[in-house]
């Protein structure tokens, strides 16, 4: 892993570390595959941190710029994938 991920000064320390969460939850969907549920709580808790839809497509490009992984597609994924239990990205 040879990039940084995207944060913002206004986050408290503990926000940092569950946007980073989020973030290891996205590179999980598209390297082994994760539980949806845990995707799922990931992605509640970092719409906790970020509401706005502005901000999170910035943060988000911001990541995919950066690692090659959208995490728009894996949560899109995600929330059409009413069955599976397993979300991933291969």
């Amino acid at each position: 892993m040879e990039y940084q991920y995207p944060f913002s000064i206004d986050w408290s320390t503990e926000e940092v570390i569950d946007v980073i969460a989020f973030f290891e939850a996205i590179e999980k969907a598209y390297e082994r595959g994760i539980r949806k549920e845990d995707l799922m709580d990931r992605y509640r808790r970092f719409k906790e941190i970020v509401p706005s839809k502005s901000e999170e497509k910035r943060i988000c490009s911001e990541f995919e710029e950066s690692s090659g992984y959208s995490a728009y597609h894996a949560v899109k994924k995600m929330k059409e994938s009413e069955d599976a239990d397993l979300v991933s990205m291969k």
